[in-house]
């Protein structure tokens, strides 16, 4: 089993940063971003594997970036140049088995550990 716990978000003007954090109580090989917006489907935003193989939504290319700290079990999300479309709730999901980065963004219903959410607002 294991637990992820996000942190980070909060609410900014458009253009503006934030990082997001998701803290894993052991290891996992593949991580990721999703996030959800009220009367939207869930959304891949980021994946990551062990080393470091990424891949993007293309909503967010050139804008995010994605990464860990193996060390200490932690997934990250800088979000630069945000807009109010990213608005959202965003989760962070893992799995102990390797996913490409790709198929893990379009398998949600696959992962079987999620963190409790931490809600991104964003203002124009």
């Amino acid at each position: 089993q294991v637990q992820l716990v996000e942190s980070g978000g909060g609410s900014v003007q458009s253009g503006g940063s934030l990082r997001l954090s998701c803290q894993a109580s052991r290891y996992t090989y593949s991580m990721g971003w999703f996030r959800q917006a009220p009367g939207k489907e869930r959304e891949g935003v980021a994946a990551i594997t062990n080393n470091a193989n990424t891949n993007y939504a293309e909503s967010v290319k050139g804008r995010f970036t994605i990464s860990r700290d193996n060390a200490n079990d932690t997934l990250y999300l800088q979000m630069n140049s945000l807009k109010p479309e990213d608005t959202a709730m965003y989760y962070c999901a893992a799995d102990y088995k390797f996913w490409a980065p790709s198929i893990f963004l379009r398998n949600p219903s696959s992962l079987p550990y999620w963190g409790q959410g931490t809600q991104v607002t964003v203002s124009s």
